[in-house]
């Protein structure tokens, strides 16, 4: 899987042949200023919550790509009625689509959308592929719940909060990472604004002593899993 990074919790993963966007809010952080919305591709759009630091550039991506959404009832109704396609789930609930099984899972969060509608509640993705599987946090405290994601699901990497103040900092992360069973952790929600940044290394160690690879990408980069 090729990921990119586009800032705060957006990522870009390209499985199966097809585009994943995770969370997209580029155009109104500084400092993916660099980033053409524009060119970035889509065909299933992952919202984890309403919060603006996570859905700012929903409605531009999706019309421009035709991307569907997929996220919980509430959310996929709210874009719907924008007339955007979704797919809904629910907590606990999973999908088989054209690259690989999506579960909706728990998150300890709120979640609104700017205008202030109700976006149901907040939550976080499995995603199973042919290419591996991997788990997305979206934004949460830690929570005992994470132990089942470890026992029922072999994940090869996992993108993590960390950033603290809104949702697990460092620290809780690292249990997170334990809690799940997953050794390559990527970490997002941090930096972005005053509230969330971090001491890289200082975050690298401490995932570090504790057996576990964390790694913090710059806006832009590139990896691959």
């Amino acid at each position: 899987m090729k990921i990119t990074f586009y800032g705060q919790s957006c990522f870009g993963i390209v499985v199966a042949g097809k585009h994943l966007l995770f969370d997209p809010f580029i155009s109104p952080n500084e400092k993916a200023a660099h980033i053409d919305i524009e060119s970035i591709p889509a065909d299933y759009l992952l919202i984890s919550h309403g919060h603006g630091d996570h859905v700012a550039d929903v409605l531009p991506i999706a019309k421009r790509t035709g991307a569907t959404i997929i996220s919980n009832y509430e959310i996929v109704t709210y874009y719907g009625n924008h007339g955007i396609k979704g797919h809904p789930l629910n907590h606990g609930g999973k999908w088989e689509f054209d690259f690989g099984m999506v579960k909706y899972v728990n998150a300890v969060h709120t979640s609104s959308f700017p205008d202030g509608t109700y976006a149901g509640n907040p939550g976080g993705f499995v995603v199973e592929t042919a290419e591996g599987s991997f788990y997305f946090s979206g934004d949460t405290a830690l929570t005992y719940d994470m132990k089942l994601l470890g026992e029922y699901h072999q994940l090869d990497f996992a993108f993590l909060c960390l950033g603290d103040n809104f949702t697990m900092g460092i620290e809780d992360a690292a249990i997170a990472a334990e809690f799940i069973d997953c050794q390559d952790i990527i970490g997002m929600h941090f930096d972005t604004f005053g509230y969330i940044e971090i001491d890289h290394q200082a975050a690298k160690d401490h995932f570090a002593s504790k057996n576990k690879q964390l790694t913090l990408m710059g806006i832009g980069d590139q990896v691959e899993r």
